[in-house]
């Protein structure tokens, strides 16, 4: 359909690489900021009993 037409596919090879250099930026960013962990109903106390206490 197309051939071998120059233009077209230099615009999809544009296309894709700007795709990877947006996703491999969101990823960069993503491990640029801290994590947040969810804490449960009784929050970071509850765990750290419970590390204690299997210790003993």
């Amino acid at each position: 359909m197309f051939g071998n037409d120059a233009e077209f596919l230099l615009s999809i090879h544009r296309t894709h690489a700007s795709e990877l250099q947006a996703e491999a930026a969101a990823d960069r960013l993503a491990r640029a900021l801290p994590r947040r962990h969810p804490r449960g109903w009784l929050g970071r106390r509850h765990h750290t009993a419970r590390v204690t206490d299997a210790r003993r």
